[in-house]
């Protein structure tokens, strides 16, 4: 029998809720819908939907890898919740189990999807700000719950979502698609891929489909693969786990398959064993797929009928890319800027009607702006970014030119996945005093 664990990787940051209980009645479509369409964010390879608790609109990930529907805290403005009571939860990480609330009977909706007897877990440890590592608000995750009520179409490629009442549902012909059976556990959904190692030995895995995952897999036996005397890795800060952080190390597979489709030079990760520790998991399981791969089909879920089709799409040939300047950014709170404007007069150069007007510079002004403030979370040891000289903690100012505030956090993400002898320049803070730091992207393997 395989020494296998569970885990749940989340943008950067990933959770793993040992929790019981299921809602039982479920969501439903309007009896005049048989199916339904909306939109999705995609960031970071993760899906980030509209969800609305009693009433209250907020910001969930659409997680596959999670069974229970998990809220972080609570929002700024009143969100009433219903039946509650205290548990203890687990995840990963270093740390140990930690105090959240059972909620049950809510009223949740998802565009016009609704449950009106949910059950939420409240977790209040404030540590788990997945806002801060997206750049967006979010509140909560939402996984089995909603998809064992309807057949899910993922469109990638669009970023949409069609939902479909699985009474009701007809599955449409297509050739490209190639379809898989699905196995459970414990409300989470499985399948089988073929691996290969350096040697090109192929192994058969049963792998965690994992959409709440940024990265394209996760394996939790790193023997085949790679070894202390091997230089085709390296250590790295994974995520921030329910339990603390998560450390271990990032490689590159020469292939992996899921059927007749097959995808060179794979980003894999194995989590280290300290962070795994007591936490059980199924038992067949050998890790996960993750948004990086996902992304490269449009995916039809169906639960109800154990299966999942899925169909190569524009981004399949991507190339796989890691960090490569070392750092990880997140969004600490709001600070304020004076952004400079120059002020333009108009002159006219002859003193009559029919003359040209010219524009010429009579001063500077300056708007006070309330923007987000991007500090460095993590930082790998030995990266360019390091060897530069920055630290954890540095807050920063300026890349390449732009001020920090005007990037998405999504996109100085792409930035440092973008591509290697990239030039990069950033400007920050620390202890109150600016610094410049330069360095080039670099390819770890």
């Amino acid at each position: 029998m395989k020494n296998i664990h569970r885990f749940v990787l989340v943008v950067v940051t990933f959770l793993c809720v040992s929790t019981s209980g299921l809602s039982q009645s479920g969501f439903t479509l309007p009896s005049t819908h048989t199916k339904y369409k909306f939109s999705f964010k995609l960031i970071n390879n993760l899906i980030v939907i509209p969800v609305e608790i009693n009433n209250k609109k907020l910001s969930f990930l659409l997680d596959t890898g999670v069974k229970s529907t998990i809220l972080f805290g609570l929002p700024n403005d009143s969100l009433q919740l219903n039946s509650l009571q205290r548990v203890k939860v687990r995840g990963l990480g270093q740390g140990g189990s930690v105090t959240a609330l059972k909620s049950e009977n809510n009223l949740v909706k998802v565009h016009k999807a609704t449950n009106v007897n949910q059950t939420l877990y409240v977790i209040f440890d404030e540590s788990l700000n997945f806002s801060t590592k997206m750049g967006i608000p979010i509140h909560g995750i939402l996984g089995f719950d909603f998809f064992k009520d309807f057949v899910v179409r993922i469109n990638y490629s669009t970023h949409k979502i069609t939902i479909y009442n699985p009474l009701t549902y007809k599955k449409k012909k297509c050739k490209k698609c190639e379809e898989f059976d699905l196995r459970f556990h414990n409300g989470k959904p499985f399948v089988d891929l073929d691996i290969f190692n350096e040697e090109m030995l192929q192994e058969k895995v049963t792998l965690l489909i994992d959409s709440g995952s940024s990265d394209a897999l996760w394996l939790f036996n790193e023997t085949n693969y790679i070894s202390e005397e091997s230089v085709n890795y390296y250590k790295d800060f994974l995520g921030q786990g329910l339990s603390g952080s998560i450390y271990g190390k990032r490689a590159k597979l020469n292939r992996v398959s899921i059927g007749s489709h097959s995808l060179n030079n794979v980003n894999v990760a194995f989590p280290e064993e300290l962070a795994l520790e007591n936490i059980k998991f199924f038992e067949e399981r050998d890790g996960s797929i993750g948004g990086d791969f996902l992304r490269r089909f449009n995916v039809i879920f169906d639960y109800s009928s154990n299966k999942m089709s899925v169909k190569k799409n524009g981004k399949f040939k991507d190339p796989f890319h890691y960090n490569m300047s070392g750092l990880v950014l997140e969004h600490e709170g709001m600070t304020i800027v004076k952004d400079a404007k120059s002020v333009i007069g108009n002159a006219n150069e002859n003193n009559n009607e029919a003359s040209s007007v010219t524009s010429i510079p009579i001063g500077t002004v300056y708007d006070i702006l309330l923007v987000p403030k991007y500090v460095v979370s993590e930082i790998r040891q030995e990266s360019p970014s390091a060897l530069a000289g920055m630290k954890k903690g540095d807050e920063i100012i300026n890349i390449n030119g732009r001020l920090a505030f005007r990037y998405d956090l999504d996109e100085l993400i792409g930035l440092f996945t973008s591509k290697a002898g990239k030039k990069i320049t950033i400007v920050y803070k620390r202890n109150g005093m600016t610094f410049k730091a330069k360095f080039v992207l670099k390819e770890m393997f």
